[in-house]
């Protein structure tokens, strides 16, 4: 597990939940969390809107690094990990329009809720030796992050859809570094040691 997948997947959900919460703050007072999507941030007549825009281009990119990295998992499961990255991409590059909705903004973002959705199913391994990744760590967070995703499409023009699609967005950028620190605690310290291991035995070899 590299160091570099580690940082990528700590720094996706630090950049949604901090960036998105500087850019509400940004708006208007007749904007509210409660009421109104993330992607309202990054609407065409958004106060700054550049900033929530960055915050889903960097945010999409971790998750294509992270699942670069997350080579424990099953490949099926990083497609996911990187289709939503990919599909991320696509929701800064269709922004909500000033009047009205925009369809392939719609599109993007429903990739996205449901490719970081089943993700967590998809990665996981029968006899895994990532914990996270094995049924027992992968199917109650499936449970969880599938129940808020289902709780945002019923929701989507409920008086909570900016409730519903903060927790659902929190939840599904969470999962990869919590995965990504359990292969870096299973994997990757272990394999340091065995380096070390390796390293010393040869001079011991010598010694004797």
């Amino acid at each position: 597990m590299p160091w570099w997948a580690l940082t990528s997947s700590i720094a996706a959900p630090v950049l949604l939940i901090t960036g998105g919460a500087i850019a509400q703050l940004l708006q208007p007072k007749t904007y509210s969390p409660v009421h109104n999507s993330i992607s309202g941030l990054a609407r065409l007549n958004a106060t700054d809107r550049w900033l929530m825009t960055a915050v889903f281009v960097a945010v999409g990119l971790c998750f294509a690094i992270t699942a670069i990295g997350l080579r424990p998992a099953h490949p099926a499961g990083l497609i996911c990990l990187i289709g939503g990255g990919i599909a991320t991409l696509l929701v800064a590059a269709f922004p909500q329009p000033i009047h009205g909705a925009s369809e392939a903004h719609a599109v993007a973002a429903t990739v996205t809720l449901v490719t970081l959705a089943i993700w967590p199913l998809c990665a996981m391994r029968r006899n895994g030796e990532v914990p996270l990744l094995t049924s027992t760590g992968a199917i109650p967070a499936e449970v969880v992050i599938v129940a808020l995703a289902a709780w945002l499409a019923i929701d989507r023009h409920g008086a909570l859809l900016g409730i519903a699609e903060r927790l659902a967005a929190a939840a599904e950028a969470v999962w990869p570094f919590a995965v990504s620190a359990s292969a870096w605690r299973a994997l990757g310290h272990r394999v340091e040691q065995t380096t070390a291991v390796n390293e010393r035995t040869p001079l011991s070899l010598g010694a004797e």
